[in-house]
Parts: C-alpha cells; sequence; structure tokens
C-alpha cells in the first residue's frame, strides 16, 4: 500500500506504523493527539527512526487501509472499536465546538460509520498504550 493509493480506499484512523501508512498526528504528554493538517506518508527511514525509543503507536497517530476481516476490532460488518469507545467514554469528553481538523475525513472509517462523534473523539485515542507497571 502507498500513500498514493489511499485516495479511494476506507481507511483506519489508528492503524501501525507501517510502510505505505499515514502520519495524522503526534501524542501530547496529556494523551490528546495534535492532529496535522495533512496526513504524511509513512516511509521505511521514518519507520526505522521511530522505532528507536517507545513504540510510534504510542507517540503517534497513523491511518491505513481498514483490513476489515484482517483487523481484530471488525465485527463482522463495522469497527468495533469506535463503538466501544463512544459506548464507554463518549459523556466524559470535554464539550468542542466543531470538528477537529482532520486530513483523511473523507476515508475514515470511523467518521463514516459514527458521524462527527467519532470526530470529537478521535484526537484522544492513541493506538499503543503503556501496560500500567
Amino acid at each position: 500500500m502507498s500513500g498514493a493509493n489511499n485516495t479511494l480506499q476506507t481507511l483506519c484512523p489508528s492503524s501501525k506504523c507501517r510502510d505505505g501508512s499515514l502520519l495524522l498526528g503526534i501524542v501530547k504528554e496529556d494523551g490528546h493527539v495534535d492532529m496535522l493538517d495533512q496526513a504524511i506518508p509513512i516511509t521505511e527511514d521514518f519507520i526505522n527512526t521511530a522505532m528507536q525509543g517507545r513504540l510510534p503507536e504510542m507517540r503517534f497517530r497513523f491511518a491505513g487501509t481498514c483490513a476489515k476481516n484482517g483487523c481484530r476490532q471488525w465485527t463482522g460488518s463495522r469497527c468495533g472499536i469506535i463503538d466501544k469507545m463512544l459506548n464507554h467514554i463518549q459523556d466524559a469528553m470535554p464539550e468542542t465546538d466543531g470538528l477537529p481538523a482532520c486530513s483523511i475525513r473523507s476515508q475514515c472509517r470511523w467518521y463514516n460509520q459514527n458521524g462527527a462523534d467519532a470526530c470529537k473523539l478521535c484526537p484522544w485515542v492513541i493506538t499503543e498504550v503503556a501496560e500500567a507497571v
């Protein structure tokens, strides 16, 4: 998969750091993801650098082609993780005006599935979190 091939595909906004994925944002200290104005295609060089230190998914948010049945979060008809998150923490989310910036919204699995509610939650999602010690 390459960034250029993503133009017509449904994208998962919580993908792994892989060649051809897109960099969506940077995880800040408070756990909030600072979304980039424009997604950046990931290269082997980026991956090699990002793998030094903590897992890239703990520090960055990536998008990649939605794997559907190839993903453990797929319920058979939709992404289960965004549904679970919305059911459990939507009420705890701070009120926001409008939607956060997003360079993949038109292709986003979560947005196409849950609309604006998914967008408001999205900047608080980190793909990998450290286990409690």
